[in-house]
């Protein structure tokens, strides 16, 4: 049965769920607060570059795009880590090739859902701002220009981002839990841009790493040659951006602490200090909807980090999950809320672990050797047993493996590897008291 759904949010997430519900028969309308981002000419400096993997580009094949994205996004195969001693080590991702990311802009990929909506006549309203939910009069209340327009909805689904309305909302209703917490760093966008003849100044098959112990520096490639570098630094600090703030000081620091990518940033101290500094942010709440009418997807319902590149992938994997719900329920609203609700919760948490966690192993743990050995080791074993052993990071980024799922099985398997380490350690020290004894006889 057909129902009146209101989509708060004209980002990613709620642009495909748009189109998917409009597929499904429903009469849909996208309300964004923002006028539309493909009219727009601003740029804020702070849109990371996404690294788009299985999950993502699943959601995406289930209305026709992930062929399009394809063809725009380029593929990494896996980190180029970069020494302050400018030394570069390549570390793959998988040991299959097939399995790479697709290093993504975001606005592009943004751009692309919302000619989806415009293709399929899903009425579109940029620049309305989410002030009010009449909750029992399922009412939604925006402003326009200087004034306020009122919509009336059946299901209203908030898509806006971390920073939430709809879920602002609900935090006004009864036992709603809610909790934020920000790491100490920050971010920033730079750039590396083309070579003169419009050629890439690094390998553009790799995610760039500078790994610098409690902080650090990515690139990603783009389709122009350029590369989009994101500075994730301490707000305190010798090295961070409440300190390093004059050109004197954002040309020392970086020449000792990144001297192989200054050569190639001519535009560093300016866009530095112009470019905007933003938080990081990690949002847990529930539940994430209210009786049958509202309902929270992706960022407004689970905000992550952004170093295990999953915060995309996972808001456009809820649309397919939330969706795929729907139709088992026989298009019952409130039973399908809450069983998405139950089914993805520990998934999203356990991601936003994964999330934190992974920022240290980029930042520290990746320019070790003996964290590259085992990397190596676990890929091999992968190949040569890949019902017994599949790496953690190949599970969530290159399957789609729930999360929980994924990290029980990461556990398992590492108590297997040391059950048969500890095995092989046994049998050669029981070689070699063999031999002493042989010889000694």
């Amino acid at each position: 049965m057909a129902s009146r759904i209101v989509i708060v949010g004209g980002g990613l997430t709620g642009a495909l769920a748009a189109v998917r519900l409009h597929e499904a028969g429903h009469a849909v309308s996208l309300h964004e607060r923002r006028e539309d981002p493909r009219r727009s000419t601003e740029h804020q400096g702070r849109s990371i570059n996404l690294a788009f993997s299985t999950r993502g580009l699943d959601a995406l094949d289930r209305v026709g795009l992930s062929e399009t994205l394809r063809e725009h996004g380029i593929p990494m195969r896996g980190r180029m880590l970069h020494g302050r001693d400018r030394s570069v080590t390549f570390q793959p991702y998988s040991a299959d090739p097939a399995n790479v990311l697709l290093s993504v802009s975001r606005d592009g990929l943004n751009a692309m859902l919302l000619d989806a909506v415009d293709e399929r006549q899903i009425p579109t309203h940029f620049g309305q701002r989410l002030v009010d939910i009449e909750l029992k009069a399922s009412n939604a209340v925006f402003e326009v220009g200087q004034g306020r327009q009122s919509e009336l909805f059946e299901v209203l689904i908030g898509a806006d981002g971390a920073y939430s309305a709809v879920r602002n909302r609900l935090q006004r209703t009864d036992r709603f839990t809610y909790e934020q917490n920000y790491l100490e760093h920050g971010y920033k966008e730079l750039t590396i841009p083309a070579r003169a003849d419009g050629s890439f100044a690094m390998e553009p098959h790799a995610l760039h790493i500078w790994p610098r112990g409690g902080h650090m520096m990515i690139a990603l490639p783009n389709p122009d040659g350029s590369f989009t570098c994101t500075l994730f630094w301490p707000f305190g600090g010798p090295v961070g951006f409440e300190r390093v703030d004059t050109e004197r000081e954002v040309n020392e620091t970086f020449l000792d602490q990144f001297p192989d990518a200054v050569e190639l940033m001519p535009h560093l101290t300016d866009e530095y200090l112009h470019h905007s500094t933003s938080s990081l942010v990690t949002i847990r709440c529930g539940p994430w909807f209210y009786e049958d009418r509202v309902v929270l997807l992706g960022d407004a319902a689970h905000a992550v980090v952004p170093f295990y590149g999953q915060g995309a992938n996972a808001a456009l994997e809820d649309v397919t999950i939330f969706i795929d719900l729907l139709a088992a329920n026989d298009g019952a609203w409130g039973p399908t809320m809450a069983s998405f609700y139950a089914q993805r919760k520990p998934d999203t948490d356990a991601l936003a672990d994964l999330a934190l966690d992974n920022f240290v192993e980029m930042r520290d743990r990746v320019a070790s050797p003996l964290f590259r050995l085992r990397v190596r080791a676990e890929q091999r074993v992968h190949r040569w047993a890949p019902r017994w052993i599949t790496p953690l990071y190949e599970m969530v980024t290159f399957s789609r493996t729930p999360y929980v799922e994924a990290v029980a099985r990461a556990k398992r398997q590492t108590a297997l590897v040391e059950r048969l380490m500890l095995a092989l350690v046994a049998l050669v020290l029981l070689v070699v008291v063999a031999t002493i004894v042989l010889v000694v006889v």
